[in-house]
């Protein structure tokens, strides 16, 4: 079944994203739920696919995606309800943070050696220079968080961190393990999708067709991305 639900899900972004740049709205949050429903599902299905003897990484990345499913619906009723933006806003990254510490655990929990260190400290300091340099640049960028500039930096250095992480682990592992391979790409996706979105949010004139398009395909790649890693669990 991971086919047809990935398929689906393609066909369910495209819609989603013809939906969201005509109108938006509840239907644009409707067509987005069901988008994100997909990668959940594409998920399960392909930990099903698999021949993972351990399930720990596969429900806790599972659980990350479903908090990246509740993350879209709290960031879609932001446009649908403008009046409760900023409980909406906070949701949304508080969903999407939780979804990358899940997605850490497990990468921790069945791929970290932890006597190689260097390996684990490297991607930390980068992530904090990350989440520090995103507070620091705002106005270099452009952007203006105001009450969300401690949870964007906050929230940049926790998606870096769990990219970076997933890029060490599969360098540990010469690259071999498509698992981490995947993790890696996807989580590369995540941020560029996140570099875009933060220009809709935070900044003027960045909510046109194309960055809009932009910030969701590259989002739903990462995360169609993320849930294909459970293919090569073993």
């Amino acid at each position: 079944m991971y086919y047809p639900m990935l398929i689906l899900g393609i066909l369910a972004t495209v819609l989603f994203l013809i939906v969201r740049v005509r109108e938006g709205g509840i239907k644009g949050l409707m067509t987005k739920a069901f988008a994100s429903a997909l990668f959940v599902s594409a998920a399960i299905a392909a930990y099903f696919e698999s021949s993972a003897a351990d399930s720990r990484f596969p429900c806790l990345l599972i659980a990350g995606l479903v908090f990246g499913l509740l993350g879209d619906v709290w960031l879609d009723l932001k446009w649908v309800y403008p009046r409760d933006n900023d409980i909406y806003t906070f949701a949304g990254f508080i969903s999407f943070g939780i979804g990358h510490i899940l997605y850490l655990t497990g990468l921790f929990v069945c791929f970290a050696d932890l006597s190689k260190t260097t390996y684990i400290i490297i991607p930390v300091i980068a992530a904090v220079a990350v989440g520090l340099g995103v507070v620091l640049l705002e106005k270099p960028m452009k952007l203006v968080y105001g009450k969300f500039k401690t949870i964007s930096g906050v929230y940049a250095a926790i998606l870096t961190y769990m990219t970076l992480q997933s890029g060490s682990f599969a360098l540990l592992n010469g690259f071999e393990n498509m698992t981490l391979n995947f993790m890696f790409l996807g989580g590369f996706l995540f941020l560029i999708s996140d570099l875009i979105l933060s220009g809709t949010y935070f900044g003027e004139g960045r909510r046109r067709p194309a960055d809009i398009i932009g910030n969701h395909v590259c989002y739903y790649a990462a995360q169609f991305m993320i849930a294909s890693s459970l293919l090569f669990v073993r």
